[in-house]
C-alpha cells in the first residue's frame, strides 16, 4: 500500500486552516456531566467547562452524503486525502489557558501542521498533525490542542499486536466498564459517525475488531476527571495522552495515576482487565 501515497501531494495540506464559532451551549455540557459523571443537574450559563469538553463543541457538520464507508468524513476537503482505511486518533497535548464560559462563544482555528510517512510492523502508518487554537471573540487565548491523526493499513487475519505493560506503583485505580449506550452517548454529543464505536458488523467485519471500539478520547476524558478528583481545586493547566491500544466495549478499564511530581505533573495511565496499557498520559497541575 505505502507504494501507492503520494506523500508530497499529502503535505501539500500543510498550513490548510478552517475556523469554526461556537456559542458554548449548557445543553451540551449538562449531557455531557449526565453521560460522565452521573449529574443530571442543569448548567448554567457563566459556569466554566471542565478541561477536555470543548471536544463537544465547534463540531464539522459534514453533510450526510459526503461521509465515507467508515462514517467520517470522505477525505480530501480539510484532512489530507490518505488512501488507507483504518483512522484512529492517536494523541493529543494540550495546553489551558483560561476556561471557556458555557453561553460565552468562542471560535476554534484548526491548521495542518504536518503530515508524515512512517512504516510500522504491520505496514504504512501516516500521522497527521492537526494544531487547534480556541480564542475569545476578543482574540484572547483560552487554549491549545494538538491532535495526532494516524492512518493505517486495514486489518490482516489473525493480527495482534503484542501488549505493553503499563507502569506499576498506582496510587490509586478507578475502575469502568464502558458499554455501548456509553458510545452511543459520546458519538451523539460528538457527532462522530466513525461506525467502530456503534455499528458492530462493521467493527468486526471490515475492520477487524473483537467488538465495538471505545473512543481513545472518551477514556483520554475519563482519565483525567479521575485525576481531577484527586486534585481537587487545582487547575489542570496542561495534559497529553498517547492511545496505546484499543478497548473493546463491554471490558473492563481501569484507570491509574502515581502521586505527583514535585514540578506538578501527574502520570496516568489506562490499562484492561488483563493487565495491557491502553493509554498513558501526563496532566500538569498548576
Amino acid at each position: 500500500m505505502s507504494e501507492t501515497l503520494d506523500l508530497d501531494h499529502l503535505r501539500s495540506w500543510i498550513g490548510r486552516t478552517e475556523t469554526c464559532d461556537d456559542a458554548i451551549s449548557p445543553w451540551t455540557a449538562t449531557a455531557l456531566a449526565a453521560t460522565l459523571r452521573n449529574d443530571g443537574k442543569p448548567w448554567p450559563s457563566g459556569q466554566a467547562l471542565p478541561p477536555l469538553w470543548h471536544w463537544c463543541y465547534f463540531l464539522p457538520t459534514a453533510p450526510q452524503n459526503d461521509l465515507g464507508e467508515d462514517g467520517h468524513p470522505a477525505r480530501g476537503g480539510f484532512l489530507p486525502p490518505v488512501q488507507l482505511p483504518r483512522r484512529m486518533w492517536a494523541g493529543s497535548q494540550l495546553e489551558f489557558t483560561t476556561p471557556l464560559q458555557l453561553g460565552t462563544p468562542a471560535r476554534k482555528t484548526a491548521r495542518i501542521a504536518d503530515v508524515s510517512l512512517k512504516q510500522g510492523k504491520a505496514g504504512a502508518l501516516v500521522f497527521v498533525k492537526v494544531a487547534h487554537e480556541v480564542r475569545g471573540l476578543d482574540g484572547s487565548l483560552l487554549l491549545r490542542d494538538h491532535h495526532d491523526i494516524v492512518y493505517r493499513e486495514a486489518a490482516r487475519p489473525g493480527e495482534t499486536a503484542a501488549p505493553q505493560t503499563p507502569p506499576a506503583g498506582a496510587a490509586w485505580t478507578v475502575e469502568h466498564r464502558p458499554d455501548a449506550p456509553l458510545l452511543f452517548r459520546y458519538s451523539a454529543l460528538t457527532f462522530n459517525s466513525h461506525r467502530i464505536h456503534y455499528d458492530h458488523p462493521y467493527a468486526t467485519q471490515v475492520e477487524g475488531y473483537a467488538g465495538l471500539i471505545v473512543h481513545g478520547p472518551l477514556i483520554a476524558t475519563l482519565l483525567l476527571e479521575a485525576a481531577q478528583v484527586r486534585h481537587p481545586g487545582q487547575r489542570v493547566a496542561g495534559y497529553s495522552f498517547k492511545a496505546v491500544r484499543p478497548l473493546v466495549s463491554g471490558r473492563l478499564l481501569k484507570l491509574r495515576g502515581h502521586a505527583p511530581a514535585p514540578e506538578g505533573n501527574v502520570t496516568l495511565w489506562a490499562e484492561d482487565e488483563d493487565g495491557a496499557l491502553l493509554m498513558q498520559a501526563v496532566a500538569r497541575f498548576a
